[in-house]
C-alpha cells in the first residue's frame, strides 16, 4: 500500500449576479464566481489536489476554458470525470482539506451540505472532507468581497 499527497488551488473573481457555486452547493449569496464553467473554486481546486496526487495532468488540461464545451460546465461532472482515471489507476482518496479564503460569502453555515457533497463527489465518508473559511483581514486583491482563493490537500491510497 503507498500513499500520495496533492495540493490543489484556485482563485476567482466575485461577480455580481452570478450564482455563488462552491462545494457543489449554491450559496445565497449576490455574487458569484466567475469562470468559464460554473467557477465553483472548490471543486477545482479539489480536482486538481486528486489528479496532482495522482500524478496526472491538471483540470485546465482536461477542461481547457477556450473549449466551448466546458462554457458553464458544472463542476461536479468535471470532478467526477477527472476521478475516473485515478479510481482506474487504482487510487482511492482517503481525505480532502478545504480552505476557502474570502470576505464574501460566509463558509460555516454550508461547511455541512459543502462536506456532504464533496463526500459524495469523491466516495468517501463526510468525515474525510474537511472545510473552513478563513477571512484575509481587509488585506489585498480579496478583500471587500471581491474575490476568493481555494486552497486543498488531498491524500490518496493504493
Amino acid at each position: 500500500m503507498s500513499f500520495r499527497v496533492g495540493t490543489g488551488f484556485d482563485v476567482h473573481r466575485l461577480v455580481t449576479g452570478r450564482p455563488c457555486v462552491l462545494g457543489g452547493v449554491n450559496l445565497p449569496y449576490p455574487a458569484g464566481p466567475a469562470g468559464h464553467s460554473d467557477g465553483d473554486a472548490v471543486l477545482h481546486a479539489i480536482t486538481d489536489a486528486v489528479l496532482g496526487a495522482a500524478g496526472m495532468t491538471d483540470l485546465g488540461s482536461l477542461f481547457p476554458n477556450d473549449d466551448e464545451r466546458w462554457k458553464d460546465a458544472d463542476s461536479k461532472e468535471l470532478l467526477s470525470a477527472a476521478l475516473e482515471p485515478v479510481l482506474q489507476a487504482g487510487w482511492r482518496v482517503v481525505n480532502v482539506d478545504v480552505v476557502v479564503i474570502t470576505e464574501g460569502p460566509r463558509i460555516a453555515p454550508y461547511r455541512k451540505a459543502m462536506r456532504e457533497t464533496i463526500a459524495t463527489l469523491l466516495k468517501i465518508e463526510p468525515a474525510c472532507v474537511n472545510v473552513k473559511g478563513k477571512s484575509v483581514e481587509g488585506l489585498g486583491a480579496l478583500a471587500d468581497g471581491a474575490g476568493l482563493a481555494v486552497q486543498v490537500v488531498c491524500l490518496l491510497e493504493g
